[in-house]
């Protein structure tokens, strides 16, 4: 390369720079990951149970969800609102079940509840009430769990999840959650969230 290509080559480079600069300086610093890549990275599922979460008797502390949302219907010609609660198909075996997982030591319960119920159902929204703590023993290890429940009332659900190939999910009434759901412990869950909401709704309707 001779001497005027190297100044032609430089003065060029040096002209590019001043053009892009005002653009560069325009960007967010704090934005560095596309808003499409942060949903995708946000939906990867945790695997391991390094950080999992027992209490001071061995106890492996679990939390979930009940999902729900109102859903319009017509009965006789009136317009009204149903409760609707979501259920996910177990990842092994038969059955459906609740939204829940293990609740790891870098998390508050109400992240754990959050994140299990996203990559379990594939559904967010916003956390209400604690409905109780329940224990009971693993079917497949036999170990103690502490496991508590919140209400959810959801306002997005994604088309695709982390466990989406491995789980069916399923809007159901409250009267098919009760008959189908497969665990005790969460169809007593299911009842302490009837009995808030519909003593809500009365209160309401009273008013």
């Amino acid at each position: 390369m001779t001497g005027f290509s190297v100044s032609l080559f430089v003065s060029n480079l040096s002209n590019v720079a001043s053009y892009l600069s005002p653009i560069f300086e325009n960007i967010p610093s704090t934005k560095v990951v596309p808003a499409q890549i942060e949903k995708v990275v946000s939906l990867v599922s945790r695997t391991g149970r390094d950080l999992q979460r027992y209490d001071h008797a061995g106890y492996r502390q679990v939390v979930g969800c009940v999902p729900y949302r109102y859903k319009k219907q017509e009965v006789n010609g009136v317009e009204t609102q149903v409760i609707q609660v979501l259920l996910v198909s177990a990842q092994k075996g038969k059955g459906m079940l609740f939204p829940k997982g293990g609740w790891e030591t870098d998390e508050s319960m109400e992240e754990a509840a959050l994140r299990e119920t996203i990559e379990e159902a594939g559904v967010t929204g916003e956390l209400e009430e604690k409905l109780g703590k329940w224990q009971y023993k693993s079917k497949r290890h036999s170990i103690i769990h502490d496991g508590y429940m919140f209400a959810l009332l959801v306002s997005q659900e994604f088309e695709r999840w982390p466990e989406a190939e491995m789980r069916q999910r399923r809007w159901v009434s409250l009267d098919e959650a009760r008959e189908v759901c497969q665990n005790w412990w969460m169809r007593e869950a299911l009842e302490a969230f009837i009995n808030l909401k519909c003593l809500a709704d009365d209160d309401e309707s009273r008013n």
